[in-house]
């Protein structure tokens, strides 16, 4: 493995594509050779929601706002977020967000997690 690996993240292919909503997601962690962190990009939509949510069983993760603004959905309470706001979630709280009236643009940086993953979908999750 080499000492540093340079990726943009607008290259990594859009896992969102094609779902029927204004969202985009990037997720660079493979791309990176990294043992220990995962970068991924969001986008959303103006008033862009997804209805499910998701958590996980072991990996603490922080969003930085890198552009718009919007809301996100922390358990049961909603937040306004706004550019440069950082956002750290401890593994067991479920999360969604929200696009603002110009959307949402997210950075996503996660520690260590267990082989395969440790992410659950939350359905139904931001409804209202």
């Amino acid at each position: 493995m080499s000492d540093f690996t340079i990726k943009n993240l607008k290259e990594i292919d859009d896992s969102a594509a094609g779902r029927g909503i204004d969202l985009e997601a990037r997720f660079a962690r493979k791309h990176l050779d990294s043992q220990h962190l995962g970068v991924s990009y969001f986008r959303y939509g103006p008033a862009a929601r997804p209805p499910y949510g998701h958590r996980h069983r072991e990996q603490e993760e922080a969003y930085v706002v890198v552009g718009g603004s919007g809301r996100v959905r922390l358990g049961d309470e909603v937040v306004e977020l706004k550019p440069w706001d950082v956002i750290r979630v401890a593994p067991h709280v479920v999360r969604a967000f929200e696009g603002g009236p110009d959307g949402l643009e997210l950075i996503a940086i996660g520690a260590d997690r267990p082989e395969g993953g440790d992410g659950e979908m939350v359905e139904n999750f931001w409804t209202d």
